[in-house]
């Protein structure tokens, strides 16, 4: 956590938060599901069919229960339910590269971008592929094959439309595919202009600017870019234009073939097959901030077509915020454009200059947390339409979806790693949003189906951009309507020890989701061989005889049959060591920058011995000390927890690991942007490096790796971005491992140290009667005196946490008298005063201000302190109005752990907020 609270950015986040703050809270307030109606969580499975795939972009799932789907370089690939295997049935030449005007060569958007099934399938056996082809010639293609049993008949091909694209420096695909009821194809298409010029709106009408000019081809009506089209398939290869679209045929300067325009990049698409309502999330531009003009702030969009329609891009996003007219060869700002009058008068225009009105967005949303649509978070950007699911197409379904689902549509957000399930009504208006299985972990889902058996597939297109990733992998989720498998618990109150060998097992805590009643069976087995033993109870005890190595294997069965089983391993025969650390003197809760901690270890070993008769020598035991973002500490800060190294990072790299940065970049290898490594060697030695890349970070931007441009991050405060920088430069120096301290002795933190401390002393035995050696550990954590209030790691009362995506922790906001903030067991000792950094904003929160009282062990037990009165801030500059002052209380000396309780007082404000307390500041 960084702990720099006074900065001017963390008083403008400060101001964004407590402006939203109490309409989230009524927003938050208000029911989100139907009491009853929302099935049990526990009912859906996720299967993992297949992982470790190339970049899966579509997947269209067949009669038979099979799923094909396409990796963008190309590969054709099937799966089957009957042998659980994934094969490539077919390689697709295609382009993956684009060069810029120097020549140099990058990693493209195209490839193999969509794919999906005749709706006479069953007969025809036609599927359609939407792709770049391998060659010189720039276009994209839809195309149809046909696929007979398990081969794709590549000689049956037909090109049903070529789509002209650029190729130079350019992106933005789109490149879905699906059906309405009346048989008429729907292709998505993408802009095709790169976002490098510009943040905001991309209008550069100068003289060869046309790959940065999307007036070209989205808000352009004789162009096929950045656009949903819809087209009939005819038995021959060709196609015809159905009726309805946006221009009638014959319309001048106009394709027929265009149903909505006005697109950025709609990735992914869905058409609801009984309303034809069309949707899809529409990946948004770049900017971090509204720029006085230039345009809005970047928001990405879940858009909904009733009709034909243009949706606005390049001259409006989101909610029909209005981009300015910028002359890119003045660089002066011309007047907002107009949603109800849009115009197109790019000299890279060949369509109509009046365009049809802008069309809202159904949902949108920007990088920070919305306001309008809290339950989107924050962070990176990747809007993506997923299927409309109706209970009477799943009649004969083996697990047909709830009719809770009933005619909901699914939105899913790519960068988010969420999916969303939103109501209508009989109109088409949007009635609820609420989240879809918010606790199953998801890998960038790319395409979502519902298949002949009524499971949900999921393509998971992995953690990187333009990588294979390790995390991608196709998957479906099963709902189970009737009895569910019993849900087991093991646990051993030993897992290793000398023999004899008693050890208490326990099936605690497991549990049958349907209250059917549970029989149990424990079965003891070695590695070695042997018979089993069988023990039938669930809480037995056994004891090991013989050294050697176990499993203890626990099966659970229900009224029913279904059975489910967890295993523990327990080893006999080498008993763990034991490893104490101590702190000598001094607080226990707490370090002090510049001030010594003194510490001592002991370490005893029934087969080794101990430190203290000397058959352990000291420079056997690992001592070490480490520094360890708050944020990792809450839920491990007891003495004697296991550590493990990989959960204690710098601060920069917790950040780091909370952010989106891992879709772009990895550590060692290029995926979209470069990587870590590479940024850290180029910028070594840079004295401007970490202030120059954190304002990149936060407002985005692009040109220095190529044309890829970095999306803005602006709900990082600027002290967070900077943390991030400094960890990455790092990675250009050869690691060197740190140095074991003695067992005995100080140890000094620097006296900038702003992290946590970890203490950690371990010891690994030589092993015993033929067994491995075992490790043990001891760990000590001691905080920064300087704590954020939206840390309490207990209950707390009356007041309301704002959390902002991308920060470690959520500000507190008191909303009435006589609530309080709680830590338990913090040591006092030597504590003899506390600061708080307070803000008490008048014009926006209406706080009346107030003081903090100091209490020990309850909210009204013993009152060691209080600070004087905080008085509210009239000021309507934020940066003035929620800059925090710092008010003290003198503390009443105590010692030892104690439950501390920060009690917000003020007799006169009725139920009145009283101020934001940000952090506080133990002093001894």
């Amino acid at each position: 956590m960084k702990r720099n609270f006074f900065s001017l950015q963390s008083y403008r986040t400060v101001a964004v938060l407590c402006i939203g703050a109490i309409g989230l809270w009524a927003y938050s307030a208000r029911p989100v599901v139907d009491p009853g109606g929302l099935p049990d969580e526990n009912r859906f499975t996720k299967v993992v069919l297949a992982e470790k795939l190339n970049e899966p972009l579509e997947m269209a799932i067949l009669p038979d229960e099979r799923v094909l789907f396409i990796e963008r370089h190309g590969d054709v690939r099937l799966y089957s339910p009957t042998t659980k295997q994934l094969r490539t049935i077919a390689t697709i030449p295609v382009s993956t590269k684009y060069k810029d005007k120097e020549g140099h060569e990058s990693e493209a958007e195209d490839g193999l971008l969509g794919i999906n099934i005749d709706p006479n399938f069953e007969k025809n056996h036609w599927i359609y592929l939407y792709y770049s082809p391998a060659g010189s010639e720039s276009k994209n293609s839809l195309t149809r094959y046909e696929l007979r049993g398990d081969e794709l008949i590549l000689s049956s091909k037909k090109v049903l439309l070529d789509v002209p694209v650029q190729r130079e420096s350019c992106c933005h695909t789109g490149g879905s595919i699906d059906w309405d009821r009346n048989g008429n194809l729907y292709l998505s298409t993408g802009d095709n202009t790169s976002p490098r010029a510009t943040l905001y709106a991309p209008i550069d009408e100068r003289p060869d600017r046309g790959p940065w000019d999307a007036q070209k081809s989205s808000s352009n009506t004789n162009d096929l870019r950045g656009k949903i089209l819809r087209i009939h398939p005819e038995a021959d290869g060709t196609y015809t234009i159905p009726e309805g679209n946006l221009f009638p045929k014959g319309t001048s300067q106009t394709r027929p073939e265009i149903y909505t325009m006005g697109h950025r990049n709609p990735y992914r698409i869905s058409v609801d097959k009984r309303t034809g309502y069309v949707y899809w999330g529409d990946v948004g531009p770049d900017a971090g901030t509204d720029s006085v003009g230039v345009g809005p702030t970047a928001e990405d969009e879940y858009n909904q077509a009733k009709k034909p329609g243009n949706f606005g891009w390049p001259y409006f996003v989101g909610d029909n915020k209005a981009y300015n007219d910028v002359d890119f060869v003045t660089n002066k700002s011309g007047a907002l454009f107009d949603p109800a009058h849009p115009f197109n008068d790019s000299p890279n225009n060949t369509g109509m200059r009046d365009l049809p009105p802008a069309q809202p967005a159904l949902i949108s949303y920007p990088a920070t947390d919305s306001k309008k649509f809290p339950i989107m978070g924050s962070g990176g950007r990747s809007a993506m339409a997923g299927p409309v699911y109706y209970k009477d197409d799943f009649k004969n379904a083996k697990r047909p979806f709830p009719d809770y689902y009933n005619g909901k549509v699914f939105l899913f957000e790519w960068m988010r790693d969420m999916i969303l399930a939103v109501s209508f009504n009989e109109k088409g208006g949007m009635d609820k949003i609420e989240r879809f299985l918010p606790n199953m972990p998801f890998s960038h889902p790319i395409d979502m189906a519902f298949g002949p058996n009524g499971d949900l597939y999921v393509l998971e297109y992995g953690t990187g951009w333009f990588l294979k990733n390790d995390d991608s992998r196709l998957v479906k989720i099963e709902f189970n309507a009737g009895n569910r498998k019993p849900n087991v618990q093991v646990a051993a109150n030993l897992k290793a020890g000398s023999v004899p060998l008693k050890v208490n097992l326990s099936a605690e805590g497991t549990k049958d989701f349907d209250g059917d009643a549970l029989t149990y069976q424990w079965k003891i087995v070695s590695r070695a061989g042997g018979q089993p033993t069988v023990l039938n109870e669930p809480n037995p005890t056994f004891t090991f005889q013989k050294p050697g190595q176990y499993k203890a294997i626990l099966t659970v069965t229900d009224a029913h049959g279904l059975k489910d089983s967890r295993e523990i391993d327990i080893m006999a025969g080498n008993q763990p060591p034991q490893v104490a650390l101590n702190l000598v003197k001094g607080n226990k809760s707490f370090y002090f920058p510049g001030q010594p901690i003194a510490y001592q270890v002991n370490v005893t070993d029934k087969e080794d011995g101990s430190l203290a008769n000397g058959r352990i020598q000291a420079k056997q035991v690992l001592v070490q000390v480490k520094a360890q973002n708050e944020a990792t500490t809450q839920n491990s800060t007891e003495a004697g927890h296991k550590f493990s190294e990989a959960t204690y990072l710098s601060t920069g790299r917790v950040l780091m690991e909370k952010s989106d940065c891992k879709a772009c970049h990895f550590t060692d290898k290029k995926s979209v942007g470069p990587s870590f490594r590479d940024v850290a060697k180029r910028y070594k030695g840079d004295a401007n490096a970490v202030a120059s890349l954190s304002n990149k970070i936060i407002k985005g931007g692009g040109g220095i790796w190529g044309d890829a441009a970095m999306t803005a991050h602006p709900q990082l405060g600027l002290p967070d971005a900077g943390e991030i920088v400094k960890y990455i430069l790092t990675l250009s120096d050869k690691k060197v491992a740190s140095p074991s301290l003695p067992t005995q002795g100080t140890y000094t933190p620097d006296k900038n140290e702003k992290d946590d401390l970890v203490l950690q002393a371990s010891y690994k035995d030589k092993g015993a009667n033929g067994l491995p050696p075992q490790t043990n550990e001891q760990v000590l954590v001691l905080r920064n005196p300087l704590v954020a209030l939206g840390t309490s790691n207990s209950q707390s009362k009356g007041i309301t946490l704002f959390k902002m995506g991308g920060q470690p922790h959520p500000l507190v906001i008191v909303m009435a008298p006589d609530t309080y903030v709680q830590f338990n067991q913090l040591d006092l000792t030597g504590i003899r005063s506390m600061a708080f950094a307070v803000a008490a904003p008048k014009a926006q929160l209406n706080a009346v201000g107030g003081r903090i009282e100091v209490r020990m062990d309850s909210p009204t037990g013993q009152l060691l302190g209080q600070t004087d009165d905080i008085l509210p801030t009239d000021s309507k500059d934020p940066a003035a109005m929620f800059q925090p002052g710092i008010v003290k209380a003198s503390i009443t000396p105590a010692t030892g752990l104690h439950n501390l309780y920060f009690v917000f007082k003020n007799e006169k404000a009725g139920k009145a907020p009283l101020f934001v307390p940000i952090t506080v500041q133990f002093s001894n």
